[in-house]
């Protein structure tokens, strides 16, 4: 056979296979959908050719200007709220005057989706009380020795941008906010309005609260009576600056041999009982510094509070006993034996009153009230909104 032919032959069969699968192509590309290829948008006509639907949250801080450490939150701040592209923050400073209650509601005024509380409990407790009922969020940047709420809502302690996160990518809870009120202080007896002789005492509406206008405090964490508030109120505030929570423990060896108070306690409706102890608590929840879980029990929502009545005798042993038994406690044990020289006592009530003969100091979140001869706290249910790191249990 002629080279020519041969050529023209393959050449032949090349051109019908090439024809087969362009026929083939052919037939798949109008069995399938043809795919429409958009060009690539630049950021910033995207911006424009698309509405942005993202809420960007408009944050206000009050914050504590005397804190340790205040304008480098500031700047950290500004910078997380930069890089996430959020509208420029406002600052709240706190005055000896106002710790930024009204600093709270003038961001509320403002226009602020969320209000962030930096600094100490202070700050927290007072940020606090301009929200409570308003349903905004509080946020939490921690500055302070306690931190008392931010430790039971482990919301981080030491890192700006970790808190922040949690502002900018948590959950809203509602808790429950707790209120005490001295009736009558032991070294100002003119403070309330039934103390002269002849002065009736003052009328109570059908709720069984006080007509008269009395000062009433706000507490996150929790409120006591005795010890733990003369604790307190003795700390040094320059050993605290050096050592932090550490200096609690420093002022209460000073009263480790006061005497036992003795108070009547009335819970609700029930009736009174006559007590010998050393402090009477009541609390939300029961985390405290250094691991320490006073209130095992506490739910932050339940709408009650957690009492805890804590005595001791037998000097320094009845104090390692009580040691030993918040210890055990914090595990999930309980010591249940009689005769214990040491021991807390709990139990659960929306409204506590106590009259202690000569007065004792008292206390909220660790803010000193004074000698208190006469106090009631009670509880309002889940009336504040947190921003905290999981989901409420509850919504």
């Amino acid at each position: 056979m002629p080279l020519e032919l041969v050529l023209g032959i393959v050449a032949l069969v090349v051109a019908l296979a090439a024809l087969g699968v362009v026929l083939v192509v052919w037939r798949t590309e109008r069995r399938a959908p043809r795919a429409v290829v958009q060009p690539v948008e630049s950021t910033a006509e995207r911006e424009v050719s698309q509405p942005d639907t993202v809420h960007r949250p408009q944050l206000a801080v009050v914050i504590n200007p005397s804190k340790e450490g205040a304008e480098e939150l500031e700047a950290s701040v500004r910078r997380v709220c930069t890089e996430a592209a959020l509208p420029e923050p406002r600052f709240f400073p706190t005055t000896v005057e106002d710790p930024g209650t009204g600093q709270a509601r003038a961001a509320l005024d403002w226009g602020a989706d969320v209000v962030i509380a930096a600094g100490g409990d202070g700050t927290v407790r007072a940020v606090a009380e301009a929200l409570v009922g308003t349903g905004r969020p509080m946020g939490l940047i921690p500055s302070g020795t306690g931190n008392l709420l931010a430790r039971n809502l482990d919301i981080p302690l030491t890192s700006v941008r970790a808190a922040l996160a949690v502002v900018l990518g948590g959950q809203d809870r509602r808790i429950d906010v707790g209120w005490a009120r001295v009736l009558e202080y032991a070294d100002r007896p003119e403070e309330r309005p039934d103390s002269q002789p002849g002065v009736p005492p003052p009328p109570r509406d059908a709720a069984g609260e006080p007509e008269v206008e009395l000062v009433k405090h706000i507490f996150l964490v929790i409120a006591g009576l005795g010890f733990d508030a003369a604790m307190v109120a003795d700390t040094d505030d320059r050993l605290k600056a050096k050592v932090g929570w550490i200096a609690y423990f420093v002022s209460g060896v000073k009263h480790l041999h006061a005497r036992r108070m003795r108070a009547r306690i009335t819970l609700d409706d029930r009736p009174p009982i006559e007590a010998r102890l050393r402090t009477l608590m009541a609390g939300n929840c029961g985390q405290l510094p250094g691991g320490i879980t006073l209130l095992p029990d506490a739910v932050m929502d339940d709408g009650e509070l957690d009492i805890a009545a804590v005595d001791t005798r037998g000097g320094l042993a009845g104090w390692a006993q009580l040691l030993g038994e918040v210890v055990i406690q914090g595990i999930g044990m309980r010591n249940d034996l009689p005769g214990k020289i040491g021991r807390i006592d709990h139990v659960r009530a929306k409204r506590v009153h106590v009259v202690v003969q000569g007065g004792e100091q008292a206390q909220v979140d660790g803010d000193p009230l004074g000698r208190a001869a006469e106090l009631e706290m009670w509880v309002e249910k889940r009336s504040l909104v947190v921003r905290t790191p999981g989901v409420d249990p509850t919504a």
